[in-house]
């Protein structure tokens, strides 16, 4: 069995960003007509046979099943060859740009990197080509939410090639055993479901968790993006600066995960709620494996991607299943069918010998309907146009559908894209963990809240000034 795990990696760290500022600095100037110039791009016509380098982070069977893809590019554009090199991330990909030998395309796997490549002209603004006479009029081939993942300060740096979504999963069985017919649409719904499907023990330990409202519970569950979509939070204000303090949804967030803990597990008692929760997560099995614990059927409702369903395909799973969109707060019932989406990205790096040829191979992956449908086919994540989410070749199970439909809200997105990576979402992480472990009183929550948001400000000004430094060292 050869299961996917989502297509998120870790935002490169500083010293990468340093040498991102450093490559978009320094890297050979690109020969094509579109990245270079802020005038939309003519057609291309130029035809003189060209072989161009793909690099992509994909390996083994995955890297296989994704080649295929250039047998219909090179139908249509006989006089380009792909040579397609796997098994790269994005730390040898900043490699290779800041050597100045860079692919001509390259896919990521790091959504959260987009913003420094974005800013630091590491990857080049495809603006110019989406404008010119081989463009691509994004709005009415991509869903909203797929802009929200690829592009920073207006520059549109990157495209989608299939990516991640989020909502629940529910297990019919004990659903229907509990008297439920309906999968929660609230948060109160959830509340309630969850408190009639807990199952405890006769020492009072959680046998079978209706839900696990945990922030730090599996990779994918409770998270910042998840939350802050859920609650409909800002990141940012209108000045730039971190919304965790002064967007009141934050603090919503906190407050409702507490609630819940002691209503379901503590009889009215947060601690204590928390204990039994600690006690039940430390038996929680692998999460890339059978033994995760909605596979087993350990919990009955849980927030997870659309690769879950492959997993459910292949374990030995006993029961019956659904999938939907998360619940939503009570107060915005509007919400509901949103969740966060991000994944797979593709650029054209600072220095592409070939950023033509580049543009069509780029716009071919991202907007080919029967390629993108081949590619959710086999690599089981959302098809990324609107069009190649409503195919009928799709061949997905019946819950895999959900997920196209969350993809395609209007209110569905990511987190948004900065020049300092997956920072806010990190120091958000740490509160989190430390708020699940009771270590914060609910009195402390609004000054811890300013706290990080004043810790993400400063980070950002270091970050920023650092890099100044480093290039200006370096150009000396």
């Amino acid at each position: 069995m050869n299961w996917l795990r989502p297509r998120r990696l870790a935002a490169v760290s500083f010293l990468a960003a340093a040498t991102l500022a450093v490559a978009g600095c320094t890297a050979g100037a690109d020969t094509g007509g579109g990245g270079g110039s802020s005038q939309p791009a003519p057609s291309i016509t130029d035809k003189t046979p060209v072989t161009i380098t793909m690099w992509s982070p994909w390996t083994g069977r995955e890297l296989k099943q994704f080649n295929e893809i250039f047998k219909g590019f090179n139908a249509k554009y006989p006089w380009i060859t792909v040579d397609s090199k796997g098994g790269i991330p994005d730390d040898k990909l900043i490699a290779g740009i800041n050597s100045g030998k860079p692919p001509d395309i390259a896919i990521s796997f790091g959504v959260d990197n987009i913003g420094k490549y974005c800013q630091t002209g590491a990857w080049q603004d495809l603006t110019p080509w989406i404008n010119g006479g081989d463009g691509i009029d994004l709005k009415s081939v991509f869903p909203p939410s797929a802009l929200t993942f690829t592009s920073y300060n207006d520059k549109q740096c990157s495209l989608p090639f299939l990516t991640d979504a989020f909502g629940i999963y529910t297990n019919d069985d004990q659903l229907k055993a509990a008297g439920i017919t309906a999968s929660p649409k609230s948060l109160s719904e959830l509340q309630a479901d969850a408190k009639q499907l807990t199952k405890f023990g006769p020492n009072g330990e959680i046998t079978t968790a209706g839900f696990v409202p945990w922030f730090t519970y599996y990779c994918c569950a409770m998270t910042g993006v998840n939350m802050g979509n859920m609650f409909g939070a800002k990141w940012y204000d209108s000045n730039g600066k971190s919304a965790f303090a002064s967007d009141p949804q934050w603090a919503k967030i906190f407050t409702w995960q507490r609630q819940f803990v002691a209503d379901v597990y503590g009889n009215g008692d947060a601690a204590a709620g928390a204990a039994k929760l600690k006690k039940f997560i430390a038996g929680s099995g692998d999460e890339w494996g059978c033994s995760q614990d909605f596979v087993k059927g350990r919990v009955a409702i849980t927030i997870d991607g659309e690769w879950r369903n492959a997993y459910m395909k292949d374990c030995p799973v006993t029961f019956a299943y659904s999938t939907a969109a998360w619940p939503v707060p009570d107060a915005t019932p509007d919400r509901y069918g949103s969740g966060s989406a991000g994944g797979t990205v593709v650029g054209i790096p600072k220095g592409a010998a070939h950023a033509d040829a580049a543009w069509l191979l780029l716009r071919f992956m991202t907007t080919d309907t029967p390629t993108l449908v081949y590619m959710a086919n086999n690599i089981n994540n959302v098809p990324t146009t609107l069009d190649s989410a409503k195919s009928p070749d799709l061949k997905l199970p019946a819950q895999f559908m959900p997920f196209l439909s969350i993809y395609a809200n209007p209110m569905s997105s990511w987190r948004p894209n900065t020049g300092i990576g997956d920072t806010d979402e990190s120091v958000l992480g740490k509160l989190m963990d430390r708020w699940d472990n009771m270590s914060i009183q609910d009195g402390d929550l609004q000054a811890e809240l300013a706290k990080i948001a004043r810790k993400k400000t400063r980070t950002q000004v270091h970050l920023l000034r650092s890099l100044r430094r480093v290039i200006a060292l370096l150009r000396k």
